[in-house]
């Protein structure tokens, strides 16, 4: 059974969605809402108590000042406020994407909550091998999206990105066939005040490592020509630790659900699958 919630937190109300029962397992995306995050966490409520919850000025949680920016420093106080919610000291976490940036501004700004973070294809651009062109075709990307609108800045996105529109994808956060009013909501919001804010943001290594997360960064097996795969790899080697493989390519969690939950279990118990290098 799934229930519902929403907390006040300070400039916005947040929803978000508790399931199962077991050790508790917080699976965040950004901006990736709760709905797509689902399947991923009905597979694993068998054996976790898993949260999901949209980030705040998505889907269903509310802005007081719909122009506010969305960073990642934010979004993890938001984290926090659930955690505190739901009455919990830690929690295990596995973010994806813009969510796993919420997870490493978590663990530095909030240490002691954040007992295993598993960082699933972090866009950290700023650590990509071609930093600088990355910076500029994300300023180029947020141009697009206020000259041209919410379709044309998707298309550049992913193709900055690496996806081939021309083939399949695993269900990666992109333009779909016809976007609800809701869908194109999310979407401005996260290229008019999200995208810079988290593909810029700079892991505080000692931060980290103080705040007693144990930290596993994750890379799908289907994503080598992606541009979260070289950021996922100077992390991992920035932490000193392996990355884990994981199932299809930047949103795996969407097209194999089950296969991407077992992944994880073991990932959260030290026991993932290094990519072959």
């Amino acid at each position: 059974m799934t229930t519902v919630h929403t907390l006040d937190v300070p400039g916005a109300r947040l929803r978000y969605e508790v399931r199962g029962s077991g050790p508790l397992l917080l699976v965040m995306g950004s901006p990736m809402d709760a709905a797509a995050f689902a399947p991923l966490a009905d597979a694993l409520a068998d054996d976790h108590t898993v949260v999901t919850h949209d980030p705040r000025g998505i889907s269903g949680s509310t802005l007081d000042d719909p122009a506010q920016e969305s960073t990642p420093q934010v979004r993890a106080d938001d984290v926090a406020a659930l955690l505190d919610a739901l009455g919990a000291p830690d929690a295990d976490v596995f973010g994806s994407s813009g969510g796993a940036v919420t997870g490493l501004a978590l663990a530095e700004r909030h240490p002691g909550r954040v007992r295993t973070l598993v960082a699933h294809e972090p866009p950290l651009l700023e650590l990509h091998p071609e930093a600088e062109a990355q910076r500029a075709a994300t300023d180029d990307i947020v141009a697009t999206f206020h000259e041209h609108g919410v379709g044309a800045a998707w298309t550049k996105f992913m193709v900055t990105a690496g996806f081939d529109l021309g083939g399949e994808d695993d269900g990666a956060q992109g333009p779909q066939q016809q976007p609800s009013e809701r869908d194109l909501a999310n979407s401005a919001r996260f290229f008019a005040h999200e995208l810079r804010h988290t593909t810029r943001y700079l892991p505080d290594v000692a931060a980290l490592r103080a705040g007693g997360a144990g930290v596993v960064v994750g890379v799908g097996a289907g994503s080598r020509g992606l541009s979260t795969y070289p950021t996922s790899l100077a992390l991992a080697r920035l932490l000193d630790t392996a990355p884990v493989e994981f199932p299809g390519d930047h949103g795996g969690f969407l097209a194999r659900p089950s296969e991407f939950a077992e992944t994880l279990r073991k990932a959260l118990a030290g026991q993932g699958r290094q990519p072959g290098r």
